[in-house]
């Protein structure tokens, strides 16, 4: 078997043959007349007219028979079978096919259309022209790209060999189609906020810094999408408001997680935690069925029905069940030997940090699809308070196969209330815990002139991890990858 180095240098050598003969390998040009897609429904009518037209796609085979070669064309939306015939095409242009032409190049071909007796669509070629000479060879089909980091690295290549990962990623894209048209149909206003904010807030996590040198302004990517941001939209007067867009934390990278992934985030004017549950239940049911065509699911060893009950479960009764421990009457010191008499890695080493620990780790045998509500003060600085005890919050978090897929809550609009938890945090960021909220004093000023009852809620694409089975690395385009090492 020749290496990658002989096949490119033989390759390099067929790029020379079509210099020297004056053919530019790289034109800006095609003569395309149909999308191999177009071509297949198309296919009955032009057979019957006997029309001739142009078709272009990468050369994914060559299956060459003495006097005819037969090869296959893929231009991403669909498959198509090209026939050179010496006796038709002429001899010149077909031994120049085979001199020159190597799977992984782009062609054009032109001819009319027929059936083959396997009834094949086809086309019978009249001329072919070179669209772009590929200098590397494809993955073997059959084989492909066995690495996982090389698949993520030449994406490219994992999406054109394998229909199962393209599949995936065009779901994804439905995923969000899906969503967004929710959203508009809801009469939710699409917006764009900052994703380069001076202050980090929002959510609980350590944010990427970078500088504008413009400004001589230290930066903040975002942690969220554009939470503050959409709460000023409420108190400017905009009802109900969304964006779908890039967020950024600086933390680590798992099945569940990445540092960089997109979600959707809305804001609704005059309605509370128990409008948005119903809101966001009805979505999740949408999204499921225009995406996969069913409700019921089976992913990381849990199974569950998004179509059946969403039943609401207590966060203090859930721990004070899983683990004894009552989160609104206990001590730093009792949390912290519960977590180590569980063998419970955590990292932070605040009250509201363990606290947050000790739940997830309760929340992993819980298959769901449920509501947890009842969330404390503590881990929630910018949810309302209950009327009926002010340590726990008007907050939802959706919870599937043991982990929290959505976030949501009455929206905090106090502004002395949020001014004091913002201390909170604030304290809680100089004691070492990196995921603290950021204080943001100009949104408090905001509230000062008044926002509406508003709830907030956001979602992100671990649901469709979660829904497709993958981890969440799986289901991007291009996921982070360290350089190569020269």
């Amino acid at each position: 078997m020749s290496s990658i180095d002989e096949i490119r240098d033989t390759r390099i050598k067929k790029l020379k043959i079509l210099k020297d003969k004056g053919i530019n390998s790289y034109p800006a040009e095609s003569k395309r007349e149909l999308s191999l897609k177009e071509a297949a429904e198309k296919f009955d009518n032009l057979t019957k007219t006997g029309e001739t037209k142009w078709i272009s796609g990468r050369v994914m085979s060559i299956r060459g028979q003495g006097a005819i070669v037969f090869v296959t064309l893929n231009d991403g939306t669909g498959l198509f079978q090209g026939l050179l015939k010496k006796d038709v095409i002429g001899d010149e242009k077909f031994d120049f096919f085979n001199e020159v032409v190597d799977i992984g190049d782009f062609i054009e071909i032109s001819g009319s259309f027929f059936s083959t007796k396997r009834g094949e669509k086809t086309v019978e070629t009249k001329d072919w022209v070179m669209l772009s000479k590929s200098l590397l060879p494809l993955p073997e089909k059959w084989h492909g790209l066995q690495d996982i980091e090389e698949r993520f690295r030449k994406r490219y290549l994992d999406i054109l060999m394998d229909e199962e990962v393209k599949e995936l990623l065009l779901k994804k894209t439905k995923f969000w189609d899906s969503a967004r048209s929710f959203m508009k149909e809801h009469g939710f206003l699409e917006v764009e906020t900052p994703s380069l904010e001076v202050t980090a807030s929002g959510a609980d996590a350590m944010p990427f810094k970078t500088y504008n040198e413009n400004f001589k302004l230290p930066l903040y990517l975002r942690i969220c999408i554009g939470e503050l941001w959409q709460k000023r939209l409420m108190s400017a007067g905009f009802p109900k408001t969304f964006e779908i867009g890039r967020a950024y934390r600086n933390e680590g990278t798992d099945a569940n997680h990445l540092q960089e992934f997109t979600n959707l985030e809305f804001y609704w004017a005059y309605a509370n935690y128990e409008d948005g549950m119903k809101l966001v239940e009805e979505m999740y049911k949408k999204i499921a069925m225009d995406v996969f065509g069913k409700t019921e699911f089976e992913t990381r060893g849990h199974k569950f029905d998004l179509g059946g009950e969403w039943k609401k479960i207590d966060y203090r009764e859930t721990v004070k069940k899983e683990t004894g421990i009552d989160v609104l009457d206990t001590t730093y010191d009792e949390v912290k030997k519960k977590l180590e008499d569980l063998k419970i890695v955590y990292d932070g080493d605040t009250m509201e940090r363990l606290v947050d620990t000790l739940w997830k780790y309760c929340r992993k045998q819980i298959s769901g699809p449920v509501f947890l509500t009842g969330h404390p003060k503590l881990v929630s600085p910018l949810s309302k308070s209950m009327k009926k005890n002010p340590e726990l919050t008007e907050r939802f978090q959706i919870i599937i196969a043991g982990t929290e897929i959505g976030n949501g809550f009455s929206e905090l609009n106090d502004p002395i209330d949020q001014a004091e938890r913002f201390e909170v945090q604030k304290e809680l960021l100089k004691k070492g815990d990196k995921e603290a909220m950021m204080p943001d004093y100009e949104f408090v000023e905001m509230l000062e002139y008044g926002m509406p009852p508003t709830c907030g809620f956001g979602f992100g694409e671990m649901l469709f991890a979660f829904l497709a089975d993958k981890p969440i690395r799986e289901t991007q385009l291009f996921p982070l990858m360290r350089p190569r090492k020269e």
